[in-house]
């Protein structure tokens, strides 16, 4: 059967498929081929696949020994992977209980099956989820090569995303800081560390700080990130409160005006509110990575003309890239804007 495939030469192949593997981008339902001193790696989704590496079409065997959930159901069930765990999205109880049996059953390497019990809510932007098996909704990430410990019921995570932050990450140096506004379980501050940059992550729930420290530990980077519980708008205007349960509550004055030699701000519905602060921890010369939802007339404007608002003429500002993340909803994209402000 035609699948897409990575194609990488036979001496590079056992890197390749790490790499991969390690984003969960490998279709374990074929059999990984090499033929002409090349290695044939099929692939789940090649729209996330890195543009580094080149993705063909190539005739793949089925695993023979693999059971899959649609053999079990008679139809190909709809789940996004998340580690060891499927997340459905079923409106259908029973539908959900019968896929959740059989992605069980089935020889993929999942323990937990969890179901979205409701929109993403609240300002810390966590769903309830119905768990169908397996013990909680702890689940353990692997994306290019980090490994993320999060609790899907107490934070926000998109796996989505992947290729997104490998993008922002591949332009890091050693030398750099980093400031990431919302900083959730550290997807843009752990891999932006293990590349030498120092880092700092916000977040208003204190339980993805909790999470931020653990995987800092966990990835080695823990000398490299400090990690405060707040709402970013309270840090950069002075002295804030720090909350965590294993420390308590205390205070700490850091001193970040002007720090940053690049900000991440991926709170798309709203980061516009934020523009205030991110020029606020913004060196002489530093990149915003911007995320935005906008109608697909005018996807990037808003976002610009908030940020030359925000910024000038303190600095100037030139937008070095826009690019469309994914679709969000009909006629809406939730997009990015590098953006260079000069002093």
């Amino acid at each position: 059967m035609e699948v897409p495939c990575v194609r990488a030469p036979r001496e590079e192949g056992e890197a390749t498929r790490q790499r991969l593997a390690d984003a969960d981008l490998i279709d374990d339902e074929y059999e990984l081929t090499v033929d002409d001193g090349s290695l044939y790696i099929p692939i789940a989704d090649p729209d996330a696949v890195p543009a580094e590496f080149e993705v063909v079409s190539r005739t793949l065997e089925e695993r023979e020994t693999q059971t899959t959930p649609a053999d079990l159901l008679g139809f190909e069930p709809s789940y996004e992977r998340l580690g060891r765990a499927a997340l459905l999205d079923e409106d259908d109880d029973e539908r959900a209980r019968e896929i959740a049996d059989a992605i069980v059953a089935s020889d993929l390497p999942l323990e937990t099956v969890l179901n979205k019990a409701s929109k993403v809510k609240g300002e810390t932007r966590v769903r309830d989820w119905e768990l169908l098996a397996g013990a909680n909704t702890e689940v353990v990430h692997r994306e290019y090569g980090c490994e993320f410990l999060l609790d899907l019921a107490e934070v926000y995570f998109s796996p989505r995303l992947a290729t997104e932050r490998n993008r922002v990450v591949e332009q890091i140096t050693a030398d750099e800081h980093v400031f990431d506004m919302f900083a959730g379980v550290g997807p843009f501050v752990i891999p932006i560390a293990k590349r030498g940059a120092e880092c700092v992550g916000v977040d208003v729930n204190p339980d993805a700080i909790d999470y931020l420290r653990e995987n800092a530990r966990r990835n080695g980077v823990e000398d490299r990130v400090t990690a405060i519980c707040d709402d970013v708008r309270n840090l950069v205007a002075g002295s804030s409160r720090e909350r965590c349960e294993c420390d308590g509550v205390r205070e700490v004055t850091p001193e970040y005006e002007g720090w940053a030699d690049r900000v991440v701000m991926n709170l798309p519905h709203s980061a516009d509110e934020f523009l205030e602060a991110a020029v606020t921890v913004a060196g002489d010369d530093c990149v915003l990575h911007y995320y935005d939802i906008q109608h697909e007339d005018d996807p990037f404007g808003p976002g610009e003309r908030a940020i030359r608002e925000a910024a000038e003429p303190a600095y100037d500002v030139s937008v070095e890239t826009e690019r469309v993340v994914r679709s969000y909803a009909p006629h809406e994209l939730n997009v990015c804007l590098d953006v260079r402000l000069e002093r």
